[in-house]
């Protein structure tokens, strides 16, 4: 399956647009991640608890977007778009959400 950001898939013409589809992933924040996540801002560098987080939530939302361009007969998605927000209590859950066009090409 080819997952992209670009509108076109240059080498390939698409046949058919099949829809829009989505994938979406939220991950609670971890409490003993949270605390050595401040420890980490205080004393400075990167933060590899939530940057790990981040990570498996998108790889989470852009499966469930190839799934579900699979299930529509598709074999590619163009124009994908990933948002980061934070929901719940004071932003205690990390959620990411992917949304594109499925396509055969």
């Amino acid at each position: 399956m080819i997952i992209t950001t670009t509108a076109t898939l240059d080498g390939y013409a698409i046949k058919e647009y099949k829809g829009v589809v989505t994938g979406e992933a939220i991950l609670g924040a971890n409490i003993f991640r949270d605390f050595f996540a401040g420890i980490r801002d205080i004393v400075g560098g990167r933060s590899g608890a939530y940057e790990k987080s981040l990570r498996e939530a998108r790889e989470i939302a852009l499966k469930e977007l190839e799934e579900q361009a699979r299930d529509l007969g598709a074999n590619a998605v163009i124009g994908v778009d990933l948002d980061y927000e934070t929901v719940g209590q004071e932003g205690s859950m990390l959620m990411v959400s992917a949304s594109g066009t499925a396509v055969l090409v």
